[in-house]
């Protein structure tokens, strides 16, 4: 890995994400891979393990999870492989044939799923499927990791004899242990275990008295540790029994060592698959706590990363329950440098780094925490300059230092190429340095490079207005509130509010209005203007969003109605056909009513019958032709109607009724006591008298010319008498 790359990744932190992705990794030999992560430069391939990590994502939330892919690293096994005449140890095996099933697992699970995991499983039949390496190991060794009897035919007949001779150790030295029990020849303890044997407790006065050898004493002296003389014999032959057993269990071991050795590659291409399933875990796991995708790829160079928000800062501020500005950015053709402006501490440098470290990811192949709906493509290089990075060992101011990366960008800079530059041309003098500033984005530009860069330099916000494939933009900044809201806005420079930022600082007011008089007059005229069209173009920005939400209400609404007239002129249609068609029967029903109250009248068979047919051939005279066919679906077109009128109308009825339930009665005002004097009204008038006298709820009213008599209930209180 280069300098110059090395450089970038530190500068938009991406060991920190390195080191995020080990910790989510569960093997060690997938935690180096993590640390080793970088860009990569073959796109085909960069796909593919983006389109791996996303099917890794999406097993998460379906019911066909991956299995366990979790190993222990064989690598000193394969070491030993690779030298002639080496054995492997028991461990080592089981840790070869543990590989071998979880990849045959996976192989078996891909297989079967691979409708929805294809990348994985391409990735996955890439590997030769060897169920006898595990055979061969199982064959010689049990699931506790101990040898079988049935290895080899001579081991099996030598733990046949060692179970024989134990048998008879055991039998020999409980005989030993009673016969001398009963003598009182032995301690209370009567019998130890020494260099893994068995022993009696002979006091020390009957030593001699027992027949065996002398394997120890007690500290005491007064015990002394002695093996039977039958148990003796017994445990020289198991000696050699064991001697024999150990000597055939390493032939055994040398033999499977030898035809496991053919088999190294493939062993090493297993681990592999295994390391690269974890590092691909860890990243889905990593993109499912931050809320990552995979964005739309295309090749058009064509960057738009919509509500994007910096990695480490997300999961940061997660953990704490604060929250995280998204921010939306496009770089195109038309638009392939953003010059971003705004106040200090206002989010400049987080955007800048918002943007490099979300490309870094995406061309390491993590996926990205954007809106589903961005889109993102593939640079040949990133270049960054972003912070103080002043040289003390190499003796270099700031400036110096930036000096030698522009001079590195110059020489690398081209057509594809991504350059972030934080807080461009500062370090000099702001003329000079705003000058060569300008000059050198201009030949980026030239060379039909993408950047962002963000500045104070007001020459480098008019030269981005000037240029017609670059941009402005700003952070957004309250100046009621003298507040940033961190959130980025395109098409317009931003203000410094060096002054206001200096307010919210606690500076004294009378300070800021003297640094005001010392500052050019147009300067600060112009920083004025420029903060006072943001704010009118925030303005405009929130009513313009206004105004396409309700015109956007406005389309869906004339959508419904359009679809309801649709529908009303359906149903009208409908109405009337059926309506014409109940008219006929009617007048049809009435002629034959005619007919029926003659034939009543004077029986006779031959008129009736003849004015029927006649009847019926003028209704046949007017119907057109039709097929069985035709006349079948005629007949359930107008069921189908008839049925749609019936549903109508039995709606309409439950909405009635529904309604009627609904509407509550109304609740009666309570009745006022009226009193002399009162001036009140008939319910249903509008002459305003005053109550002359009251008697058993009747009272005479007089309007002045003249007065009536009526009931206390048809009357409403007006206005009460004074007291």
């Amino acid at each position: 890995m280069s300098e110059v790359v090395k450089k970038m990744l530190q500068d938009l932190e991406f060991p920190a994400v390195r080191d995020h992705l080990a910790n989510r990794c569960h093997t060690e030999l997938g935690k180096e891979k993590a640390q080793l992560v970088a860009p990569e430069k073959d796109q085909a391939f960069l796909r593919t393990l983006l389109g791996r990590t996303f099917e890794y994502l999406a097993s998460y939330t379906n019911e066909n999870r991956i299995p366990n892919h979790y190993f222990d690293s064989i690598n000193g096994e394969l070491r030993l492989l690779k030298v002639e005449n080496t054995t492997l140890e028991i461990s080592g095996f089981r840790r070869i044939a543990a590989i071998c099933s979880t990849v045959l697992a996976h192989k078996t699970f891909f297989k079967k799923f691979k409708e929805y995991y294809p990348l994985l499983f391409e990735y996955s039949e890439e590997l030769e499927a060897n169920k006898e390496i595990p055979q061969l190991i199982e064959a010689v060794i049990d699931r506790f990791g101990e040898i079988r009897d049935d290895a080899s035919t001579q081991l099996k007949q030598i733990r046949i004899e060692i179970n024989q001779v134990r048998g008879k150790i055991n039998q020999s030295f409980a005989s030993a242990l009673s016969s001398y029990q009963a003598s009182e020849y032995l301690d209370d303890i009567r019998e130890s275990v020494v260099e893994n044997r068995r022993v009696l407790a002979v006091k020390a006065m009957y030593r001699k008295k027992v027949r065996g050898t002398v394997l120890g004493a007690s500290k005491s002296g007064s015990i002394v540790y002695m093996e039977p003389e039958a148990t003796f014999k017994y445990s020289r032959q198991l000696s050699n029994l064991e001697y024999d057993e150990k000597e055939e269990i390493q032939r055994i071991l040398n033999e499977l060592t030898a035809a496991i050795r053919p088999y190294m590659a493939l062993l090493d291409q297993y681990q592999y698959f295994l390391a690269h399933i974890d590092l691909t875990a860890a990243k889905a796991r990593y993109a499912s706590e931050m809320d990552a995708i995979l964005p739309q790829i295309n090749n058009e160079s064509r960057l738009y990363l919509r509500d994007a928000y910096h990695p480490l800062l997300f999961l940061t501020n997660k953990l704490s329950d604060q929250k995280t500005w998204p921010q939306t950015v496009q770089l195109d053709q038309e638009n392939r440098i953003i010059v971003i402006s705004g106040p200090n501490a206002g989010g400049k440098s987080i955007t800048l780094k918002t943007i490099g470290l979300l490309q870094v990811m995406l061309q390491s192949g993590l996926l990205i925490p954007v809106h589903e709906r961005s889109s993102v493509c593939f640079f040949d290089q990133i270049l960054t300059d972003i912070g103080d990075n002043q040289s003390i060992e190499n003796h270099l101011s700031t400036y110096s230092y930036r000096l030698k990366n522009m001079n590195g960008f110059l020489k690398k800079c081209k057509e594809n190429t991504l350059f972030l530059i934080d807080e461009f041309g500062t370090g000099s003098d702001p003329e000079l340095g705003g000058a060569l500033a300008e000059a050198f984005l201009e030949v980026f530009y030239e060379r039909g490079a993408f950047g962002v860069i963000t500045t104070h330099y007001a020459n480098l916000k008019a030269l981005a207005d000037e240029l017609p494939h670059a941009s402005n933009a700003n952070m957004l900044f309250d100046s009621k509130t003298l507040q940033p809201t961190f959130q980025l806005e395109m098409g317009q420079p931003g203000s410094s509010f060096t002054f206001e930022v200096a307010q919210k600082n606690g500076i004294p007011y009378s300070l800021i209005n003297k640094a005001k008089k010392k500052v050019e007059r147009g300067k600060v005229r112009f920083d004025a203007t420029i903060a006072k069209l943001q704010k009118e173009r925030n303005k405009m920005a929130k009513t313009g969003s206004r105004l396409q939400e309700e015109e956007s209400k406005a389309r869906d609404e004339a959508k419904r109605l359009e679809e309801l007239n649709a529908r009303i002129k359906a149903k009208l249609e409908n109405y009337q056909e059926l309506y014409d068609h109940n008219q006929r029967m009617i007048y049809l029903g009435n002629k034959v009513n005619t007919v029926a109250e003659r034939y009543f009248q004077d029986k006779k068979k031959r008129p009736l019958i003849s004015e029927l047919l006649r009847i019926v051939e003028t209704e046949n005279s007017k119907r057109k032709k039709k097929s069985a066919k035709e006349f079948k679906e005629d007949r359930q077109r107008k069921a189908a109607v008839n049925q749609e009128v019936e549903k109508e109308v039995k709606v309409i009825r439950q909405k009635k009724k529904a309604e009627k339930k609904s509407q509550k009665s109304p609740v009666p005002k309570p009745r006022p006591v009226f009193k002399v004097g009162d001036r009140v009204r008939l319910s249903d008038g509008k002459a305003v008298g005053s109550i002359d006298s009251l008697e058993k709820n009747k009272a005479i009213v007089n309007y002045g010319l003249f007065t009536t008599n009526v009931s206390v209930d048809q009357l409403e209180l007006v206005e009460a008498a004074k007291k």
